[in-house]
């Protein structure tokens, strides 16, 4: 279960291409829509919600979305739009949750341990990075750890091989490739022939013909 953390927003009623000069008054657009709530379009401090972000993960943080002083209404981030180019938080949309009700969400999966293959030369392929879960909003871990400390080369993990936190469901298909140990490639040396051929003489072929 992770921390309820509170996020303070203002309505907004400058939508459009004039919200960019929101950025000029260091806020960034965002819109809430989902269970119980109408959709609306609203603005947060952006330099505060960087920091809310440094210190919390997206996937399965239930956030408290406190608009004008208003009521609480619990929230997850639905989506993050970042720009191109400077990497910065350009839009957010929340999405009002039922924390009676199971939400499915992905969350990073954490590899614990190294290896026993990697110590004689295997190499470490992570086929998945998150895997996708269902549980009610206060049961969503951080992450969903898996220890990788026993593969082998030529051995691999599996979504069955994950350990579920309690109260949550794994959605992903139980026979998906989580992380495998490889051998490592090998440089094959290329078969040059040979075998040479001696090239006739000029005039030889015309002599036995003679």
């Amino acid at each position: 279960m992770t921390e309820t953390i509170k996020i303070a927003a203002e309505r907004r009623t400058v939508v459009g291409k004039s919200s960019k000069h929101l950025a000029h008054e260091g806020r960034v657009p965002a819109v809430i829509y989902g269970v119980g709530v109408k959709s609306e379009s609203l603005s947060l401090n952006k330099h505060d919600f960087a920091q809310i972000l440094v210190h919390s993960g997206i996937g399965s943080t239930v956030f408290k979305l406190v608009i004008d002083d208003d009521k609480p209404v619990n929230v997850m981030v639905k989506e993050l739009k970042h720009d191109v180019l400077k990497g910065t938080i350009e839009h957010v949309d929340f999405w009002a949750i039922n924390m009676k009700a199971t939400v499915s969400t992905s969350v990073p999966i954490n590899f614990v341990g190294s290896a026993a293959g990697e110590k004689t030369g295997g190499v470490m392929v992570h086929e998945m990075r998150e895997v996708n879960i269902e549980a009610l909003p206060m049961d969503l871990p951080e992450h969903v750890d898996v220890d990788v400390s026993a593969l082998e080369v030529g051995e691999s993990l599996h979504v069955r091989d994950l350990t579920a936190p309690a109260g949550v469901t794994i959605l992903d298909d139980a026979d998906t490739i989580v992380c495998a140990v490889m051998a490592p490639a090998k440089e094959e040396e290329e078969l040059v022939s040979t075998e040479v051929t001696e090239p006739a003489l000029i005039g030889e072929d015309a002599e036995d013909k003679a």
